[in-house]
């Protein structure tokens, strides 16, 4: 009999706690690393767009950065998941540090893991949500890959284009970007942070769908 009433009056008796079914979203938690170099020399460069969409993710929800181990790191709530932004202070090459540590840290699965990256492989503005995938020469990404055991998390590619020659791409990826590429950025970097959001809410599969559209498909 006692054991009966502790199991109907558990959660109101002796300050016991709810029954973890009650709370279904508790551990609903995204780590979302946009990468980049830190420093003003690095700012509104094309390398730096991981950097820029989490940027415009705390905006939006109206937090901020803050100075943490490896890291800038800022955390809002959306749709009953927890999402913690990150910006690696490691610098681009040295990233998997900073994701490794933050992973065990906030205790989150790799496969809550998204990575914004930029990617010269895809035309400017062109979006690509994957759930895995190849490091496809990005060192970021190599550096993930080798701190966390495998290339088995998801990656946001933003398309910065190819406009370089020879030889020349560092220096293309760490210039700003050119006067039309900035009318368009802010677009960009909006679609960006919808495909986050979606990948913290959505299927895979549906957030891919989402992410990975043409937008001029939708003007048509």
């Amino acid at each position: 009999m006692l054991s009966l009433f502790k199991r109907l009056f558990s959660p109101f008796v002796g300050g016991g706690k709810e029954p973890k079914a009650d709370k279904p979203n508790e551990d609903m938690k995204y780590l979302i690393a946009g990468l980049g170099n830190m420093g003003p020399d690095y700012d509104n460069t094309r390398h730096n767009i991981g950097f820029d969409v989490v940027d415009h993710l705390a905006r939006s929800f109206n937090v901020s950065f803050k100075n943490d181990t490896l890291g800038d790191v800022a955390t809002f709530r959306h749709k009953g998941r927890t999402f913690v932004l990150l910006k690696p202070s490691t610098y681009m090459n040295r990233s998997g540090k900073a994701v490794r540590y933050w992973l065990h840290k906030e205790k989150i699965p790799k496969e809550r893991l998204l990575v914004v990256v930029d990617d010269i492989h895809l035309p400017f503005g062109k979006l690509r949500l994957r759930g895995k995938g190849s490091d496809g020469g990005h060192n970021g990404l190599k550096d993930i890959d080798q701190m966390t055991g495998g290339n088995n998390y998801a990656r946001l590619r933003i398309g910065i284009g190819n406009e370089f020659f020879k030889g020349q791409q560092a220096h293309y990826v760490l210039s700003e970007w050119s006067p039309e590429q900035k009318d368009e950025l802010p677009g960009i970097i909006e679609r960006a942070a919808n495909a986050v959001l979606a990948f913290g809410t959505l299927p895979m599969g549906q957030a891919m769908n989402l992410a990975n559209a043409d937008p001029s498909d939708k003007k048509a």
